[in-house]
């Protein structure tokens, strides 16, 4: 029978801190966030990154051989190393063992891997990385897709992207009525490029999406959007940039703040809302980007991710898991039977 805790595949290989950190994050949401961890890897290096306290007998360390490294090409590793970390981890979910996926590794191997092992949703042309950000309103967040795993897109992949956003942000975030947005130059219709202008066309009319119009770059967080979608190189483009924005905040907030004696009592009876504010903006509080559109739950975590962000980015696993987003997004399409889950285009062994 299955457990009715969520079974996360940690990819303990993948990021240039792993494995130590990667553990270290994994062992936290264990204790934390009530989910059977699942640490794939080499056993002896997983073993190794364990604290002397560390309740052993309640992980469970899943072998695999190597890993796939940044410079080669996803499909090329992937076949070439077949007991991969990260092959292991999504032959894992494909099993039923696992529930979820989350990987900070090669981000391009996780999504072909993904691909292979567990297919498509049906009706889903393209998956996308839909990543959240905070937004000028406190307590409200915008879902930005894709953000990097299409370059290129036509006009039915973003409707696409688009339908699913709007799925996890009413089901996942608890947006009641989401607001869908299309990136662009400029608020009117015929604004854009081809790509902007036809699909603004599908946008609009498709009834199941709660389409209200273009979004421009200096409304992407305002707050105005619960969904946002672009094409991966925009998105890609700009989730960077608004990481380096937040960390150049954290800096200037870390040297200005504590100069001269004022200063310092000053950041001491700070501290409470400095902590808020990096909570707010710190790329590492949000976990990574969702695969959305794979037959699996997926997360793809920074490659720097140390164990905040391996920590954040289960958790957004256990929410993807705990709110059936795969069956809710499946039930949107109207070309599928509701309360089903089937898969297309799934990669030969």
């Amino acid at each position: 029978m299955k457990s009715t805790r969520a079974r996360i595949a940690i990819d303990a290989m993948g990021g240039d801190h792993a494995p130590a950190e990667v553990v270290a994050g994994a062992l936290r949401a264990r204790e934390e966030l009530d989910v059977d961890i699942l640490l794939v890897g080499d056993p002896q290096q997983i073993q190794a990154s364990l604290p002397p306290q560390a309740n052993v007998a309640a992980l469970r360390i899943v072998p695999a051989e190597g890993t796939i490294e940044m410079h080669e090409e996803p499909l090329t590793g992937l076949k070439r190393k077949p007991q991969a970390s990260i092959n292991v981890a999504m032959n894992l979910v494909r099993q039923q063992q696992a529930d979820a996926v989350v990987s900070a590794g090669h981000s391009g191997a996780a999504m072909a891997a993904a691909l292979l092992r567990l297919g498509r949703l049906s009706g889903i042309d393209r998956p996308a990385i839909a990543v959240v950000l905070p937004t000028l309103i406190a307590g409200k967040a915008v879902m930005i897709l894709d953000v990097g795993a299409n370059v290129d897109c036509r006009p039915k992949f973003l409707e696409q992207f688009a339908l699913m956003g709007s799925v996890y942000s009413q089901y996942v975030l608890g947006v009641a009525d989401p607001k869908v947005g299309l990136l662009n130059i400029g608020e009117e219709a015929c604004k854009g490029n081809d790509l902007a202008i036809r699909t603004h066309q599908l946008l609009q009319d498709n009834p199941v999406i709660p389409f209200i119009g273009n979004a421009e770059g200096r409304d992407v967080l305002s707050g105005q959007f619960d969904v946002i979608v672009c094409d991966g190189f925009v998105g890609n483009v700009l989730l960077k940039f608004a990481e380096a924005v937040g960390s150049v905040v954290l800096q200037i907030l870390r040297e200005e703040l504590p100069q001269g004696l004022h200063g310092k009592l000053g950041t001491t009876l700070l501290k409470p809302n400095l902590r808020r504010i990096k909570q707010r903006i710190d790329h590492a509080e949000h976990g990574g980007g969702l695969l959305l559109g794979v037959a699996g739950i997926c997360i793809i975590s920074h490659g720097s991710s140390q164990a905040p962000s391996i920590f954040n980015a289960i958790r957004l696993a256990k929410e993807a898991v705990d709110n059936r987003v795969l069956e809710r997004i499946q039930a949107s399409d109207p070309h599928t039977p509701q309360g089903t889950v089937s898969s297309d285009a799934r990669g030969e062994e």
